[in-house]
């Protein structure tokens, strides 16, 4: 378990690390693989010793070694979170088909949080492949199986495309296909619960930020990243969570 969950740890942060590429050059329409990784501030090459996740950021004190501008705090985060959601994986899972499905799911809901944080917008090139990705899984996952994971997509998709009709557009199609996804994923009873706690913690959140005057009430605050976190959560811990909601109708 030792070298699975260190070796987690490190492919969390080499992932996160190109996560940090997709999500600053898919929005643009960017090349994933050309140019190389370059200063945003100076466009000089980074070189390879100082694109080590995490610690090139540490050891560079946060600063271009060319131009000396700042590096935005989102690039060691992304590379940390995606380490951590790697590492937990493994200690969760162990080494089973369950982790090697839950990774790549983990990795999108990561890029999807920091692209709609950043334009309000939720990649189709990352959800739509991702619902495929998810189907596919179900071949193999025994925990989730096909028919749960079609329910699934029918069901996150489905959901949120009547939030989108009865509120003529409170949520948006990139909304409906990233729960459409969770759901080839997770399956249609995690696909739900996901979206049950993304609409509580995102209300709170929302209520929060309006009484404080941070947002007013027609600002756009980005539902994906609720998702997304819900759906980790999900990850972890849904059917923990099902089973104990389902069991309080049981007495």
């Amino acid at each position: 378990m030792t070298v699975l969950l260190l070796f987690s740890l490190v492919l969390g942060a080499v992932i996160g690390s190109f996560l940090n590429v997709v999500i600053v050059r898919l929005p643009q329409g960017e090349s994933l693989v050309h140019p190389r990784s370059h200063c945003p501030a100076c466009r000089a090459p980074i070189a390879w010793f100082d694109n080590i996740p995490v610690v090139s950021f540490v050891n560079l004190r946060g600063r271009c070694r060319q131009c000396q501008a700042p590096i935005s705090w989102r690039y060691p985060l992304v590379e940390a979170t995606t380490a951590a959601l790697f590492g937990l994986a493994a200690w969760h899972f162990g080494f089973t088909v369950e982790l090697l499905t839950a990774w790549p799911l983990l990795a999108a809901l990561v890029a999807i949080t920091a692209i709609d944080l950043d334009h309000q917008v939720i990649p189709d090139t990352i959800t739509l492949p991702g619902i495929v990705a998810g189907f596919l899984a179900s071949l193999v996952n025994p925990f989730v199986r096909w028919v749960d994971s079609l329910l699934g997509i029918a069901v996150g998709g489905g959901l949120i495309l009547i939030v989108i009709l009865v509120s003529r557009g409170g949520m948006g199609g990139g909304d409906m296909k990233l729960c459409a996804m969770i759901g080839a994923f997770l399956g249609w009873q995690l696909a739900a619960l996901t979206l049950f706690m993304a609409v509580i913690v995102g209300g709170v959140i929302a209520a929060v930020l309006m009484i404080t005057g941070l947002r007013k009430r027609k600002d756009r605050i980005p539902f994906g990243p609720f998702l997304a976190g819900s759906a980790a959560v999900s990850v972890f811990w849904g059917d923990a969570l099902v089973a104990w909601y389902l069991s309080g109708f049981a007495r």
